[in-house]
């Protein structure tokens, strides 16, 4: 792409038609002559912050601005702060660090704004410079938001297998809890996070009365937010079913340790009175019976087997074994 003026300098700009075409202005007015202009830009770029205060108003140019953002749906205007969330595929970062994407959007240009890659944004821009854009404001959006919860249906997907996979192993109690567990647990609340605030942004863009959005486009909207709503059930469900497993084998590592417990108890209970029988006759002083008699080893030892048998007959009686 050739290189722009020195007040905008965005990662793409495209003039795109009707007909879903797409060209590459050669101007930096803020809109073009196609059906919108769509500007993408890195909020790293120093000159981002001027080039918004030059074209946009305050409010809206400080939401494209903001480090930190949640999912939003806001009209102002004759525009739309929309704030989405995305599954973070980039390399070397967990999937639950959810992307975002913070948007202005008009019937005449969308500007989007990035902290880290958004490969939903990426397949735009591909299609864009294949001359099959989407061809008006919101079907743009209505493409972005699409690939946004395609990627995040896979995800929580993948969670649910894991869980179920968790859910399986518990027939076998010699299994240890598995190591990812907490980190399941933690992925699901995350994404949670973001997903259920989005779910009301995406239900609030399907029902704005505006010329902006369509009918078109807002059936297809309220199909996104009914998959997103899904989807946001799905993580509450594998919260509780994660938290039950984890109960679960918590409650068999305490049986084990009471079944062993128990175990020793009666041990005690049956050695308590050998020992006591032991340590009497192992008393070094004279009168003890049987010190002359050879037969008294055997006597004694026979004693305790049968003291032992009644102990275990005595236990058995009480329902302690």
């Amino acid at each position: 792409m050739p290189k722009r003026s020195k007040v905008s300098m965005p990662l793409c700009v495209f003039d795109i038609y009707e007909d879903g075409t797409a060209q590459v202005p050669s101007d930096d007015n803020l809109t073009g002559p196609g059906r919108y202009r769509w500007w993408h830009y890195d909020m790293a770029d120093p000159a981002l912050a001027p080039w918004l205060a030059e074209h946009l108003p305050e409010i809206p140019a400080g939401a494209l601005l903001q480090p930190e953002t949640r999912p939003r749906c806001d009209e102002y205007d004759d525009g739309l702060i929309l704030n989405l969330r995305g599954i973070n595929l980039n390399e070397g970062q967990q999937a639950d660090q959810m992307v975002s994407v913070r948007m202005w959007v008009t019937d005449a240009v969308v500007i989007t704004v990035r902290m880290r890659r958004v490969f939903a944004i990426d397949e735009l821009r591909a299609l864009a410079a294949e001359n099959n854009a989407p061809p008006r404001p919101s079907a743009f959006v209505e493409a972005l938001v699409s690939r946004l919860t395609a990627r995040v249906q896979v995800e929580v997907a993948r969670l649910a297998d894991r869980t179920a996979f968790y859910e399986a192993d518990l027939e076998d109690h010699s299994t240890p809890p598995p190591k990812e567990l907490p980190v399941t647990r933690r992925s699901a609340i995350r994404l949670e996070r973001y997903l259920a605030p989005q779910r009301h942004a995406l239900e609030r863009l399907a029902t704005l009365n505006l010329p902006l959005v369509p009918d078109v486009d807002a059936m297809k909207l309220r199909e996104l937010a009914n998959r997103t709503a899904i989807v946001v059930e799905e993580l509450d469900a594998l919260q509780e079913r994660i938290v039950t497993v984890q109960d679960e084998h918590d409650n068999q590592v305490a049986q084990r340790q009471a079944r062993h417990s128990y175990m020793l108890s009666i041990a005690a209970a049956v050695f308590l009175p050998l020992g006591f029988l032991t340590g009497l006759f192992g008393v070094n002083v004279g009168g003890m019976p049987g010190v002359d008699d050879p037969r008294a080893f055997a006597i004694l030892c026979l004693a305790m087997v049968g003291l032992a048998a009644i102990m275990l007959a005595v236990l058995k009686w009480l329902r302690w074994l």
